[in-house]
C-alpha cells in the first residue's frame, strides 16, 4: 500500500491538495511500475502523473514548455517535478514507453469514484452513454497513425457519460480506424449508447439487443422501413412517426429483430432515430438523441482549454498515455468543480484553481522570508 507523493518542502498547498485528494482512494492499489533494469526509475508513476495533470492543469502547449516549467517555477519544481528534476529526453522515454497499465487502472477507478460523487441527471431516461471518435492532428513521423497520402491523424473513440457529463471509455486507433466496432466495447449490459448516423449498423442493433446492451441512433431518412406495428403519435408533438419495424432490405441487410423507428422535426429538419427502448415516450427519445451533444459540448471544451492535442508524445503507446493523462485531469477538475462550488467543471474555476495556489505560494514565501529576517534580527541582537 502506498499513497500519493506530496513533496513538502518549504510550504504545503491546500488547493492542490484538494485537488488530488480523489487519487488518495486509488493510488494505493495501483499496480507498480517497476524499472526494467537494474538502476532506479528517473520518474517513477506518481511524478509521470503529477507532471500529465500540471500539463493539462497549467494549458502547456508543447513538452519543452512543460520541462521549462518544471525548471523554472517554484510549484512545479516543489510539488510537481521528480527528486533532482527530469531531462526533456528522459521524460520523453518515460511518456512514450513506461505507465500506461497505471493510467488506465486510475482512469477507471476515478471514473467510479466520480460518478459516486457528482449528481446523477436524467436517471429518468436509464444509463446514458453518448459515443462518438474524436480525430486527433498527427505529424508525418507518426507513420502508424494513417489517414490520408499527405495527412496524419489518429482517432480517439469514446464514451461519455451523460448522466454524470464525464468520460467514461477510450479506445485509439489510427484516423482511418472504424467507429461501429467500437460499440460493443464501450457499453456495458444495461446502457444505453447513443449515436450519430455514422453508427447505423443493423447487424450490431441485433447484436446489442441480444447482449442487453441499447442504443438510440439517428438514421438515414432513405432507410428501408417494414412496418411490423404502429404507436399512437400525439398531433401537437413535434414527433410524427413512432413504429415497430425491420430495418434494411429484406435478404440483404435487414435486422432479424424489431426496433422502434421514432420520426421528429427541429428547425425544419426532419430526424430519423432507431431504438431498442420500449419503456421511453416518442418524446423522451428525441430528449435522449439530443443528449447526444453533450460529447461534442466536452470535446471542444477539453480540446481547447486542456491542450489536450498539442502532441508530447509521437507512439500510439504515448499519445494514449497522454490521452488518459488529459482525461484524468478532466475527472478531477469535475470533482473539484463540484465539491468546492457544486457547479459542472469551468475554464472559470480551474484558472481560480490555478491563482489560488500562486498564491498560496506567495503568502508561504513572504511568511519564510519574514521568519528569516527575524532569525536573522534576533542572532545580531544577541551579538549586540
Amino acid at each position: 500500500m502506498r499513497s500519493f507523493r506530496q513533496k513538502k518542502v518549504h510550504f504545503d498547498s491546500r488547493c492542490y491538495s484538494h485537488y488530488l485528494s480523489p487519487l488518495q482512494v486509488v493510488l494505493p492499489n495501483t499496480p507498480t511500475l517497476e524499472s526494467k533494469g537494474n538502476r532506479p526509475l528517473k520518474m517513477t508513476f506518481e511524478d509521470q502523473l503529477h507532471a500529465l495533470m500540471f500539463f493539462h492543469l497549467q494549458e502547456h502547449d508543447s513538452a519543452r514548455d512543460l520541462i521549462q516549467h518544471l525548471k523554472e517555477d517554484d510549484f512545479a519544481k516543489e510539488f510537481i517535478a521528480p527528486d533532482g528534476g527530469i531531462s526533456r529526453s528522459s521524460f520523453s522515454e518515460a511518456i512514450n514507453s513506461r505507465g500506461l497499465e497505471q493510467l488506465q487502472y486510475v482512469f477507471q477507478e476515478l471514473c467510479k469514484q466520480a460518478q459516486g460523487i457528482l449528481p446523477s441527471q436524467h436517471s429518468d431516461l436509464g444509463d446514458l452513454v453518448s459515443i462518438d471518435g474524436s480525430l486527433i492532428d498527427a505529424v508525418l513521423s507518426m507513420y502508424w497513425a494513417d489517414y490520408r497520402k499527405s495527412s496524419k491523424k489518429a482517432k480517439g473513440h469514446f464514451g461519455f457519460d451523460i448522466n454524470h457529463k464525464i468520460p467514461s471509455k477510450v479506445y485509439l486507433t489510427d484516423g482511418k480506424g472504424p467507429e461501429r466496432p467500437f460499440v460493443n466495447s464501450i457499453l456495458s449490459k444495461g446502457q444505453t449508447g447513443i449515436m450519430d448516423r455514422g453508427y447505423q449498423s443493423h447487424k450490431d442493433f441485433d447484436l446489442l439487443q441480444d447482449e442487453n446492451k441499447h442504443f438510440v441512433c439517428r438514421i438515414k431518412t432513405k432507410t428501408t422501413r417494414t412496418i411490423v406495428s404502429k404507436n399512437p403519435v400525439n398531433q401537437e408533438s413535434h414527433v410524427f412517426y413512432d413504429a415497430i419495424v425491420l430495418l434494411g432490405t429484406p435478404g440483404v441487410n435487414q435486422t432479424k429483430k424489431s426496433v422502434r423507428v421514432v420520426g421528429y422535426t427541429i428547425a425544419g429538419i426532419d430526424y430519423y432515430v432507431a431504438t431498442d427502448r420500449h419503456d421511453l415516450t416518442c418524446e423522451q427519445v428525441a430528449k435522449v438523441y439530443k443528449l447526444r451533444w453533450d460529447i461534442e459540448t466536452f470535446f471542444k471544451w477539453w480540446k481547447k482549454h486542456l491542450k489536450v492535442y498539442h502532441l508530447i508524445a509521437r507512439s500510439k503507446y504515448g499519445l494514449m498515455v497522454q490521452i488518459l493523462g488529459g482525461l484524468i485531469s478532466y475527472l478531477l477538475m469535475s470533482i473539484y468543480c463540484h465539491e468546492q462550488f457544486n457547479e459542472t467543471v469551468s475554464i472559470k474555476r480551474i484558472r481560480q484553481l490555478r491563482i489560488n495556489i500562486q498564491n498560496e505560494l506567495r503568502v508561504s514565501n513572504r511568511d519564510t522570508n519574514l521568519k528569516n529576517m527575524v532569525g536573522e534580527e534576533r542572532i545580531l541582537h544577541a551579538k549586540t
